[in-house]
């Protein structure tokens, strides 16, 4: 039996990590096992829909309101939105960014490359790097303004949240919930990707013609079980809110949930396990085949934000230019590399790496990858040592200032596109 995690998409849990600590049969009770005080953590309304309400009870040693004043906290490179500054329809791609050699923990590494929407009206998105080489020691951090949506794509992370233990590595992800404090620790430098998503909270896509079965199974979804620290020592919490960092010392971790039960809960994903679908006859199917997330908006099939991967796979199609092909699309398209090469680029897009194609930009193969394919003799045969991702929004993704002036930025990416021979009518 795994002691650390339990199962399941969505599902009411139930975990306590000193026997007798859960209430039975009432959530706040007069008096609660042991003196725990009663605390609801609310992700939705507390009127939404039954299948769409999100909120866990937790019990914990002290109650988390016993803390003082709040001050700003100056993070340079982090930012939130509104998004309101340079946009650009140009195709930009940004080199892998290295691990600062200053000492920088999770928090003070994050870097914000290009996001859309407002915290403020609870949609749109952000895309961070971290980039730390130190554990967070006496701190800890939530964010008020969305869920995080955690890639990692160097080194390995130890979340310790106030629900338990989370351990990811290269080709995992987790989620955490907006507003759930968490310890980032880690073992050498680490780099990854954050989605920030500021709308609705992320859930697995909905199958359709596909069936039962397929893409992102719920049973492979991991959430963890109680675990907390009593220590009664300075902890600096620093909380996101409104795109700024504010930041108050407690006298105490805040990581002291002894037990707690719910559907609001961080969770971890091994992304080997998506079962894949794709064609076995002619064609390319749409990359949304691919989706592992969706975070919906309000017009139904119009995502605020999904994430997509692009793992191993076979490829069979008959007749078919096999990668991505040349499009424009009406949805924003932010991408990442944890492993390996992507099939529609040759060279020039690196683990670590990044690419943002805006709303109608053109985009598809580059002149060796296009060459390749439209020559290769189709046989069946399989992608491996590879997985890309995309975060894929309904708004236009705004780079930031940091991300246009970054020495990573390629100047040459338009260059891929160079080189293609004009088509040759009888």
């Amino acid at each position: 039996m795994d002691l650390t995690y339990q199962s399941g998409f969505g599902a009411h849990f139930a975990t306590e990590a000193a026997p007798g600590a859960l209430p039975v049969g009432q959530n706040s009770p007069q008096q609660v096992p042991f003196g725990l005080y009663a605390e609801q953590l609310s992700g939705t309304a507390f009127t939404a829909p039954r299948h769409e309400n999100r909120r866990s009870w937790l019990y914990r040693l002290r109650p988390s309101a016993g803390h003082g004043a709040y001050a700003p906290y100056r993070q340079a490179r982090l930012e939130s939105g509104p998004f309101d500054g340079p946009v650009t329809p140009n195709r930009l791609r940004w080199d892998p960014i290295a691990v600062p050699d200053h000492p920088a923990d999770f928090v003070d590494g994050l870097v914000t490359l290009a996001g859309n929407g407002d915290v403020a009206t609870l949609s749109g998105m952000a895309a961070h790097l971290y980039l730390a080489n130190r554990s967070m020691v006496d701190r800890v951090f939530y964010d008020a303004d969305g869920e995080l949506l955690i890639v990692p794509q160097q080194g390995a992370l130890r979340l310790v949240t106030e629900f338990g233990r989370l351990d990811i590595a290269p080709g995992e992800i987790a989620v955490i919930p907006r507003g759930v404090r968490f310890r980032v620790e880690v073992d050498g430098p680490v780099r990854g990707y954050v989605c920030e998503n500021y709308g609705a909270a992320f859930r697995l896509p909905e199958l359709g013609p596909i069936g039962s079965n397929g893409l992102a199974n719920p049973r492979d979804f991991l959430a963890p079980v109680a675990a907390f620290e009593d220590v009664e020592r300075p902890t600096e919490v620093i909380q996101k809110f409104q795109g700024g960092l504010w930041t108050a010392t407690w006298d105490h971790s805040p990581l002291d949930v002894v037990a707690w039960h719910g559907n609001l809960t961080p969770y971890k994903y091994d992304l080997s396990r998506f079962n894949t679908i794709n064609t076995v006859s002619f064609d390319h199917p749409d990359p949304s085949i691919f989706t592992v997330l969706t975070a919906p908006s309000e017009i139904p099939g119009t995502a605020n934000v999904d994430f997509v991967i692009f793992p191993p796979r076979w490829m069979v199609a008959e007749h078919t230019f096999r990668p991505p092909w040349f499009h424009r699309n009406v949805m924003s398209e932010f991408m990442g590399l944890v492993t390996g090469a992507y099939d529609a680029k040759a060279g020039g897009f690196s683990p670590g790496g990044a690419s943002l194609h805006n709303c109608m930009s053109d985009h598809g193969p580059d002149l060796a990858s296009h060459k390749g394919a439209t020559e290769a003799e189709l046989k069946p045969h399989r992608i491996d040592n590879t997985l890309a991702f995309m975060f894929e929004s309904r708004w236009v993704i705004r780079p930031t200032k940091y991300a246009l002036e970054s020495s990573a930025l390629q100047a040459d990416y338009d260059a891929c596109w160079t080189g293609f021979p004009k088509a040759r009518l009888p």
